[in-house]
């Protein structure tokens, strides 16, 4: 059994990452937590059995101690990632740093930069690559079943009620306060292609939007919140009172207040940001966007992220130069037609958890490379910094209108970081 602390209480760091520890106290405890909000770092405790001496409001109260233990999980906001992991590597932390690792590239760059310089097991939260789902596709790619990947065509369908809870609302609504779209949703989506393609992005070029929920799109008698006189909300698809008024222990709701009872959810709601009509709210980032890629080899890929779907899932299809793939993870098949006429379908291995059991994949497999110190993560902070300069690509091209060279665009990054020295 490792030891482990946690900066962050919040949904990913509760539910995702802490509730493995109640399920296998034999593999990991938490001794110790910090988070600002009073009510999610007492519910996370005392969940743990973590005592007061070791409850602390602030990061900083938590790394200016001693060493605590061998692992710190950091699940922050994503503003909030840089200076507690680059203090947590010169401590000697085995560090799970959810993902975006920050939303500033030249930061990113310097956390890998850090973690090679002391050696520090680092695993970055792309979690897709630990779903049985996505580990068999990389599987079948990686057999040449369907040859050498010529073109992929890849959607992230984040799903209506998803972007208005997230995305409208919630902590990601506003890149200056987070994240682009791009980065702190579709980080995933841009590690995924590098991964299973396996060669160097090339270049960038990208286009979206913020093109429905704002002010003047909202239907006549919309109040400024849900529950005060909208003459709308019965019907509203994205009703604050449909989506998180009830004692159900489930996501969206369980995120808005720590208390799950009636009460304190009505009074979040009337109070609270998610109560807030979606078309009255102070979100900035893009509701859809579409990227293009061009790998080596003359790899292309189309990718596209959109709000408005009614199912949240990805899939894709992946064209090679012997037969191609069809994938839908939510339903978890992948059908592989080969161009010799025959057909296969697979039905990938499933794990309970979050993210088709990958939130419990990556919690064993950080606790076993901490148990044999073992460095080389799947997701490591190098890959996922790789990973990640494609996303900030990806949102430069969209607010330049320019196609972005990857290569030129962390060439310039570095000699920035070089002037600043």
């Amino acid at each position: 059994m490792i030891q482990a602390a946690l900066i962050g209480a919040g949904n990913r760091g509760f539910y995702a990452y802490g509730s493995y520890a109640l399920r296998y106290p034999h593999e990991i405890q938490f001794i110790a937590v910090a988070e600002p909000d009073k009510e999610k770092r007492n519910k996370f405790a005392e969940a743990h059995g973590i005592p007061e001496s070791r409850r602390f409001a602030d990061w900083t109260e938590l790394l200016e101690k001693e060493k605590l233990c061998e692992a710190l999980l950091i699940c922050s906001p994503d503003r909030d990632h840089y200076k507690p992991v680059m203090q947590a590597i010169e401590k000697g932390y085995s560090i799970l740093l959810e993902k975006p690792m920050s939303p500033i590239p030249l930061e990113t760059l310097e956390i890998a930069e850090a973690a090679e310089k002391h050696q520090t097991i680092l695993t970055v939260c792309h979690v897709l690559r630990y779903a049985p789902f996505y580990q068999a596709l990389k599987e079948i790619i990686d057999r040449k079943v369907i040859g050498d990947i010529v073109s992929v065509q890849w959607n992230e369908n984040v799903g209506f009620y998803h972007q208005a809870h997230s995305f409208v609302r919630g902590n990601w609504r506003n890149s200056q306060e987070s994240s682009s779209m791009i980065l702190q949703k579709c980080c995933h989506d841009m590690d995924m292609l590098a991964w299973l393609i396996d060669t160097e992005c090339k270049s960038v070029s990208s286009y979206g939007s913020l093109t429905y929920f704002k002010k003047e799109n909202a239907p006549e008698g919309a109040a400024l919140r849900c529950l005060d006189g909208c003459k709308v909300e019965k019907e509203c698809p994205y009703s604050a009172a449909k989506w998180y008024l009830h004692d159900r222990d489930e996501w969206p709701a369980n995120v808005i207040t720590a208390d799950s009872s009636l009460a304190s959810r009505l009074k979040a709601i009337q109070e609270g940001p998610y109560g807030r009509c979606v078309y009255h709210c102070d979100n900035d980032v893009v509701d859809h966007q579409v990227v293009n890629l061009l790998f080596e080899n003359e790899v292309t890929v189309s990718f596209t992220m959109t709000a408005f779907t009614k199912d949240i899932c990805r899939h894709f299809k992946i064209m090679g130069t012997k037969g191609e793939i069809i994938g839908n993870d939510a339903k978890n098949e992948l059908l592989i037609n080969y161009f010799s006429g025959q057909t296969e379908m697979v039905y990938p291995a499933t794990v309970k958890g979050g993210h088709m059991g990958s939130d419990t994949k990556i919690m064993a497999d950080f606790i076993q490379r901490v148990n044999e110190k073992n460095h080389s993560s799947l997701t490591s902070a190098r890959a996922s910094a790789q990973s990640h300069m494609i996303a900030y690509a990806a949102e430069e091209s969209r607010v330049t209108g320019k196609t972005i060279s990857l290569e030129e665009y962390v060439s310039n990054l570095k000699k920035e970081k070089a002037e600043t020295v």
